[in-house]
């Protein structure tokens, strides 16, 4: 098992990023979240785990131990796979998911691209006992990098919606909402956590 990296950035792309270590560029999915915080160039270390399946090794990072470990923790629910793990703490934090469990909050959980009422249910009934009590806040420290304009950064974060489980239509009416009050020099990774959070509402 690969627990975490450390390495200089190589590339920061919408959901993934490439950490060189040793020489070897390592391709690591996250999440926006995790992305926005590098930039290209700098040493970073991310928790990861690898996902082995008969024809792909896939390696997947995380800005913090909570993140992995609840990445981890909710794949133990039978139809829960990494692509919808990823989505799940792509909209929510560890935290958040946490709470919800605990809480047996199916609106927040329903949010989640994927998750139905059945599949919200579940997961409540399987985890519920098995996550801990929301740790301390974290203050989130993202860094801009430059990015493109105008119809290239709306086509981008619309792109990494459909990726993360929206449909085409719910993806492009988020991004147009968000267009129309964000920043026009705001980046692909702002733009992107703006798109969530009004997917999320």
């Amino acid at each position: 098992m690969i627990a975490s990296l450390t390495g200089r950035v190589g590339h920061v792309g919408l959901d993934r990023l490439v950490i060189e270590v040793g020489g070897v560029g390592m391709l690591v999915h996250t999440t926006p979240r995790t992305a926005a915080e590098l930039r290209t160039g700098q040493e970073a270390s991310v928790a990861t785990t690898l996902v082995v399946r008969e024809d792909s090794l896939t390696l997947f990072g995380f800005g913090s131990v909570a993140e992995r470990d609840m990445f981890e923790t909710v794949q133990t629910v039978s139809g829960v796979g990494p692509r919808l793990a990823l989505a799940m703490l792509s909209v929510l934090t560890p935290d958040e998911v946490s709470a919800a469990l605990r809480g047996g909050d199916l609106a927040t959980l329903t949010k989640i691209p994927g998750v139905g009422k059945k599949s919200a249910e579940r997961l409540v009934l399987e985890l519920k006992d098995k996550v801990g009590m929301p740790s301390a806040p974290q203050g989130a420290s993202a860094t801009s990098a430059a990015a493109p304009s105008g119809d290239v950064r709306r086509d981008q974060v619309a792109e990494a919606l459909v990726g993360l489980g929206w449909s085409a239509k719910q993806a492009g009416d988020a991004v147009a909402v968000v267009s129309k009050s964000a920043d026009p020099d705001a980046s692909v990774a702002a733009l992107l956590r703006m798109a969530l959070r009004e997917l999320g509402r």
